[in-house]
C-alpha cells in the first residue's frame, strides 16, 4: 500500500467489492469515468496490473487480491477507531473499574452497576470489594477508576466526596432476653457478649469509637471483618452486634432482629477517585447513579423491633 492515499484505498476497495467501475461509482456517489481514471492511475503508480477487463467487469489479479487482503485489515482498524471515537462521545463500550467496601458491595454498588449498564448497554464494569488499604492503593496507582466506601480514605491524591450516610443499628438474636424488656438500654447490650470488627473492616473505626464513647467495656465473643458476617454470627444466638444499616438490609431476617439506637448515629458514605485522573462520562454517570440508588435504598424502610434501645 506504499504510496496509496486514503481516497485510492476507498476507490480500490469499492471496485473490489462491486466488480465494476459503474457500481463502484454508484457506491461512492461519484462519476464512473473518475473511478476508471483513478484505477488506471493507481496501476501506473504501483507498477502492476490490478484488474483484467472481461465482458464489462473487472477481474482482480493475484496482486489485487493480495493488496485487498491487507487493505481490509487496515479498513477494519479504521472502523474500530471510528467506533471507539463515537463510543467515547456517548460513554458506551467503555470499561469502568469500580471498587467498594464490604457493606456498600452488598446492595448499593451492585444496584448502581445494574442501572449503569441498563443506561449504557455496551458498557463493561469490573467490580471488586476490597479492604480500605487496597482501595487506596489501586486508586492512587490508577488501576481503578472510582470507589464507593463506607470508611474515609486518606491520601493526598484522592478526591473524596460524601454521597450519603449510613446508620448504626443493634442486631440481636431473635430470642435475646433483652427483647422481652420494654425499653432495653445500650449499656445492657454492651454488658452482654458482642460481635466486634477487626481493624481491616471499613466500619471498624467508627463503630469502635461509638462503643468507646458509651463508657462500657466490651465483652467480645467473636471478631469479624464485615457487617454481614456480624449479622450471621449474631443470628446464631451467640452474641449481639452493632451493624450498619446497609449490612442489615442485605441480611435475611431469620433468627435476627434489629433495633434502633438512641440518636441513631450516622456516618458518611464516600465516592472516591484519583484527583489527577478525570473521570470518563461513564464514571461520572456511575457516581450520579450511586447517589440516586442510595437515596432509593434508604427510602425503603427497614423493619425494626419495637423495643428501641435507650
Amino acid at each position: 500500500m506504499r504510496g496509496m492515499n486514503l481516497r485510492q484505498i476507498e476507490v480500490f476497495r469499492a471496485v473490489m467489492t462491486t466488480g465494476t467501475t459503474t457500481e463502484a461509482a454508484r457506491l461512492l456517489h461519484v462519476s464512473q469515468p473518475g473511478i476508471s481514471r483513478l484505477v488506471r492511475h493507481l496501476e501506473l503508480q504501483l507498477g502492476v496490473a490490478l484488474f483484467e477487463r472481461r465482458g464489462g467487469r473487472l477481474v482482480a489479479t493475484a496482486e489485487a487480491r493480495e493488496l485487498h487482503e491487507e487493505i481490509e485489515k487496515v479498513y477494519r482498524g479504521v472502523l474500530h477507531v471510528r467506533d471507539v471515537a463515537a463510543h467515547l462521545r456517548f460513554g458506551t463500550k467503555t470499561t469502568l473499574r469500580v471498587l467498594s467496601s464490604a457493606n456498600t458491595a452488598l446492595q448499593l454498588v451492585p444496584r448502581s452497576i445494574a442501572a449503569l449498564v441498563g443506561q449504557y448497554g455496551t458498557a463493561r464494569v469490573l467490580f471488586e470489594s476490597l479492604p480500605t488499604r487496597e482501595i487506596v492503593k489501586l486508586l492512587v496507582t490508577e488501576e481503578a477508576d472510582v470507589a464507593i466506601s463506607s470508611a474515609p480514605l486518606d491520601h493526598p491524591a484522592l478526591h473524596i466526596e460524601e454521597i450519603g450516610r449510613w446508620e448504626l443499628l443493634c442486631a440481636l438474636p431473635a430470642d435475646h432476653a433483652l427483647l422481652r424488656s420494654a425499653r432495653p438500654t445500650v449499656a445492657e447490650v454492651l454488658a452482654g457478649r458482642l460481635v466486634v470488627y477487626s481493624p481491616e473492616a471499613p466500619q471498624s473505626a467508627v463503630i469502635d469509637h461509638w462503643i468507646e464513647a458509651q463508657g462500657v467495656a466490651r465483652n467480645v465473643a467473636a471478631e469479624v471483618r464485615s457487617g454481614l458476617a456480624a449479622c450471621s454470627v449474631a443470628a446464631t444466638g451467640m452474641a449481639g452486634a452493632f451493624v450498619d444499616d446497609l449490612s442489615a438490609r442485605a441480611h435475611r431476617p431469620e433468627g435476627l432482629v434489629f433495633t434502633a439506637l438512641p440518636g441513631a448515629p450516622s456516618f458518611p458514605i464516600f465516592a472516591v477517585r484519583n484527583r489527577h485522573r478525570p473521570l470518563s462520562r461513564l464514571g461520572t454517570s456511575f457516581l450520579q447513579i450511586a447517589h440516586e440508588q442510595l437515596v432509593a435504598l434508604r427510602a425503603t424502610l427497614l423493619p425494626l423491633h419495637k423495643a428501641a434501645l435507650r
